[in-house]
């Protein structure tokens, strides 16, 4: 590939360097189960090192001209683009899906990454108003300093792009820990800045496991943090970051519903239906994993979802099928417990249900008759598992859509105006989309969240804010 960086190493202070201790860790093809590479396998004294070098580095990449900052950071995207087809490999590969998958990931990173380019000298303050004349208020938006940015291994170029793109756009150095499952585009991203000129020490990439990201996350040296994966671990590092007093943005779990109304155009709708749970195997916090369908369509829309879903091919990234495995053995353990757990809690099975092929792959799956109570209508499964549910009204699909602890994003299928607009508003959730799945079209969008799904605006056009903090200044102007 065009984007080559060293094996068994990781990303510090602008140069790739072995972990401290030589330790290394291999990443795997989900398709075949195969090495591919090895990469560092970082521990607490390789964190201490990233976060050194990004304390030494935060200073003077804040006092740099912001259109100087955003100059970098688009020569940064340019590289990306120039390059998209092998990153979009290297993601692929890493992570299972389909090129065409990975190719579409780095697209994404590519645009939020040039956004933030472009708005890295457009964050401003405000005057406010006085009381006198002789009173001059002003606010100005100051980087936080070190930001530690921990990602899964579901789409890590999107997400690297989306935390660490607008925090350096901020003025802010980071210390990013991917996934010890999938870093090697987060990495491949980490050697496109280097070419691209950052000083060192402003980006630094760290692959570890559990003791990595738990070093990142309490670290005395680290003044924000962002992290996007499980609610479970989300709760952890709040707990973590509490001891320091370190502020904390969460990018967490979902159960998103689509809401089908049977005025709805249901050719539109029942394909992106099956490309909701199946894009990535369903391994996104945003997934479409539950259904509710209207009773007057419910048996025609089941009938329709289950075909597309049976027709869905599955492969090797390579191949660029319909749809590749999940990530990991974990994962795919994970997922088949839930493929067990269904029928005994009384759900339907549709189609699918079992896993297939060579690697960690599992068939697209529907199942029917689900009720609130269970937990394939409860949890965030991460795996293309589909849980069908009927409503009769308007009042009723309110009350399916709420019933999770989740509120990340709901779709809703609608001819109707009135209803369309009554269900945005009624729906605990903080992203809504009309006859579409998610934000297609739409610049800006924030990846907003409610509940359990954390507190973020994830990449929107208020990102920037959320790695700045805002000093009041106050002055009494005297005669002169």
């Amino acid at each position: 590939m065009a984007v080559d960086f060293p094996s068994s190493q990781q990303f510090v202070d602008g140069e790739w360097v072995a972990a401290r201790d030589g330790g290394t860790l291999d990443i795997v093809d989900p398709a075949t189960r195969q090495v591919i590479t090895t990469v560092a396998l970082s521990g607490g004294a390789d964190v201490d090192d990233a976060v050194a070098a990004a304390r030494r580095a935060s200073p003077g990449w804040a006092a740099t001209n912001p259109s100087e900052r955003g100059a970098l950071i688009r020569r940064w995207a340019d590289l990306i683009l120039a390059d998209v087809e092998a990153l979009a490999a290297v993601e692929a590969r890493d992570v299972g899906k389909p090129l065409s998958g990975g190719r579409t990931n780095i697209y994404i990173a590519h645009g939020i990454i040039d956004y933030f380019a472009g708005a890295a000298d457009k964050l401003t303050g405000v005057t406010l108003p006085t009381r006198s004349p002789d009173y001059l208020g002003y606010t100005v938006p100051e980087p936080y300093g070190v930001c530690a940015v921990v990602i899964p291994w579901n789409v890590p170029a999107v997400l690297t792009a989306a935390n660490v793109a607008p925090a350096l756009a901020a003025g802010n150095a980071v210390v990013l820990k991917p996934s010890e499952i999938a870093p090697l585009a987060p990495f491949a991203l980490a050697e496109l800045a280097r070419r691209a000129g950052f000083p060192p020490g402003v980006i630094n990439v760290v692959a570890g496991g559990p003791e990595a990201g738990a070093a990142l996350t309490s670290h005395p040296g680290v003044d924000h943090i962002s992290f996007v994966g499980s609610t479970t671990t989300g709760r952890a590092i709040m707990t973590a970051a509490a001891q320091n007093l370190v502020p904390v943005k969460l990018e967490l779990g979902g159960k998103s519903p689509n809401v089908l109304f049977a005025d709805a155009d249901l050719d539109t709708a029942i394909d992106a239906v099956v490309g909701s749970i199946t894009e990535n195997a369903g391994q996104n916090c945003y997934a479409g994993s539950r259904l509710l369908v209207e009773a007057s369509v419910h048996d025609e829309v089941v009938e329709r979802v289950a075909a597309a879903m049976a027709a869905v091919k599955t492969g090797p990234w390579d191949a660029d099928p319909d749809m590749g495995p999940l990530v990991s053995a974990t994962q795919f353990a994970r997922v088949s417990g839930f493929l067990e757990d269904a029928p005994r809690d009384g759900a339907r099975l549709v189609t699918g249900g079992a896993p297939t092929g060579d690697g960690w792959f599992v068939q697209p799956t529907v199942y029917d008759r689900v009720d609130a109570g269970m937990r394939v209508a409860r949890e965030e499964v991460f795996g293309p598992v589909l849980a069908v549910q009927s409503f009769r009204d308007t009042a009723e699909a309110t009350e399916l859509m709420n019933a999770t602890d989740f509120g990340l994003l709901a779709c809703i299928w609608t001819n109707d105006v009135s209803r369309a607009l009554r269900l945005a508003k009624d729906v605990r959730s903080g992203q809504v989309a009309v006859n579409q799945f998610h934000d297609a079209g739409v610049i800006g969008f924030p990846f907003n969240m409610q509940k359990d799904s954390g507190f973020s605006r994830g990449g929107g056009y208020a990102a920037l804010r959320e790695y700045t903090q805002e000093k009041g200044v106050a002055i009494r102007l005297l005669a002169r």
